[in-house]
């Protein structure tokens, strides 16, 4: 019978996996304990749904994002959502004209909490090269904004870092952010309810 003979040669080594760290926690013979809002903290990270709101050149640079070269879906943003009632995350992509701005609002009041908005490209964001009078200038104007990706369009190594940056969000998030003094200022000053 033949032994089984490895490969390495004698003066390498194997190197142990890499193993992900725990959130902050108490770990024990066969538990472990963490605060609440870590735990809910790590589900809203790796499972937002977002829904992509893409009227031009941002919404094709989205879809390479989402194919398999640069897989979207390791993120845990796999199901793309097209209603608002269902989703977590706006990705607001391409020029957004002034008649657009109160669908784009309806859009935003119709998700649920918690909901983040991404602008992705240089004409959500700030109007791009169209400063005319019919081109919102910047979504911000009547939407909050969480994260601006720039770019004209931004590469999908630029989405993806954005959609880094909203994790990081959602998962630092404190669950009663939303309830705070501040939101709700922006809000008002957002003239939404």
């Amino acid at each position: 019978m033949s032994e089984k003979k490895d490969h390495l040669a004698p003066t390498q080594k194997r190197e142990k996996p890499t193993i992900v760290e725990p959130p902050p926690g108490t770990m024990g013979t066969g538990f472990f304990t963490t605060s609440m809002d870590k735990a809910i903290g790590l589900a809203r990270k790796n499972s937002l749904w977002p829904l992509p709101f893409a009227t031009s050149c941002c919404g094709i640079e989205f879809m390479s994002t989402m194919s398999s070269h640069y897989d979207l879906s390791r993120f845990g943003m796999e199901r793309l959502s097209f209603s608002p009632r269902q989703s977590d995350l706006l990705m607001v992509m391409g020029t957004i004209a002034k008649k657009m701005g109160p669908v784009l609002r309806e859009v935003y009041t119709q998700m649920a909490e918690p909901k983040w908005v991404l602008s992705m490209g240089a004409c959500a964001s700030s109007g791009g090269i169209f400063d005319s009078y019919s081109v919102l200038q910047g979504i911000d104007r009547v939407i909050p904004v969480d994260v601006y990706i720039p770019g004209c369009p931004p590469r999908p190594e630029q989405v993806i870092d954005g959609i880094l940056k909203i994790q990081e969000l959602a998962q630092n998030e404190s669950l009663r952010r939303r309830y705070s003094k501040e939101y709700e200022d922006l809000l008002t000053k957002y003239k939404i309810d």
